[in-house]
């Protein structure tokens, strides 16, 4: 018993503490959770914000409407400016990165409903998950401290109350995955907090992926073929300026063969002139296209 009450001790201790750090985001449409990282700065997830204005409630019940100063949509990560009222930052964990077995405490405070704070153990390291637009998100901490709904954007924490990492996708069955807080994330959230936010190039196209394609294309009576299919295309983006159209299946990018999501978004980020070459199947008829990347701004879910 005497473990467990240390742990209940420590639970008390980073809910006095920690948790005037920790606050709610957004509300009504979708809630999620946030950091406070300095004086002005809270950090959260990319899609716990929409637009330009988001509502941020404290540990002591006030909010306060805050501007997104940068957002890394591909990465899940935004950076709000907004009057923290002398909520204390967080500090950062200092040392060697998490292992398996490390023990971990978990907060949020979905969309500001009030402090949660769970107790969990790092169940693996080195995990991937697809961000809001289906880029793979590397690197993250796998732990099982159980969370609610709205407890994305919230932090891990050591027993300390130092930052380990930021929750950011749940997988179920009573694990969430967090990116950790090293100093990749210090730098990146140092960026969005002055502004820079990171663009990726945007074709202005939803995609299904190649199994996907492969079953739809069966379906009409058309070969299979690698590639990925054309869910749909945004007006006026840059994939239809260039001619590309719902139903072509995408099977090469720049000359080479794109099978995976990933495939056509390392080809957009590594284009070099603007522009990218775009092999692709209509029907029968395979052609090729130029796609000038002028419009690097595209709705979630798009590539």
């Amino acid at each position: 018993m005497a473990i467990l009450d240390e742990i209940g001790a420590t639970i008390r201790q980073l809910a006095a503490g920690a948790g005037s750090s920790v606050v709610g985001v957004g509300q009504r449409w979708g809630v999620g959770s946030g950091i406070v990282l300095g004086e002005g700065t809270v950090l959260t997830n990319a899609h716990n914000v929409r637009g330009d204005r988001v509502t941020v409630t404290f540990a002591d019940g006030r909010t306060a409407e805050g501007n997104v100063a940068g957002h890394d949509v591909d990465g899940d990560l935004a950076v709000i400016g907004v009057d923290t009222g002398g909520a204390p930052a967080l500090p950062w964990a200092d040392g060697a990165a998490a292992e398996i077995g490390t023990p971990v405490f978990a907060l949020a405070n979905p969309g500001g409903r009030g402090l949660r704070v769970t107790f969990g153990f790092v169940s693996g390291v080195e995990r991937s998950f697809r961000g809001p637009r289906g880029r793979r998100i590397t690197g993250s901490l796998e732990h099982t401290a159980p969370l609610l709904p709205g407890s994305s954007g919230g932090p891990v924490l050591t027993a300390a109350g130092q930052l380990l990492a930021i929750n950011t996708n749940r997988l179920g069955e009573g694990f969430y995955l967090a990116i950790p807080a090293d100093e990749a994330l210090r730098d990146r959230a140092g960026a969005l907090g002055r502004g820079e936010s990171a663009q990726s190039p945007r074709l202005g196209i939803a995609i299904a992926p190649n199994h996907v394609a492969r079953r739809l294309r069966r379906a009409v009576g058309l070969p299979d073929t690698d590639g990925l299919l054309v869910r749909d295309v945004v007006e006026d983006s840059p994939a239809a300026r260039a001619g590309l159209a719902q139903g072509d299946l995408i099977v090469a990018a720049a000359g080479q063969p794109v099978r995976t999501p990933d495939d056509l978004f390392d080809a957009l980020q590594a284009a070099s002139g603007g522009a990218i070459e775009l092999t692709i199947t209509r029907g029968t008829e395979e052609r090729t296209i130029q796609v000038t990347l002028g419009d690097r701004s595209q709705p979630d879910n798009q590539a």
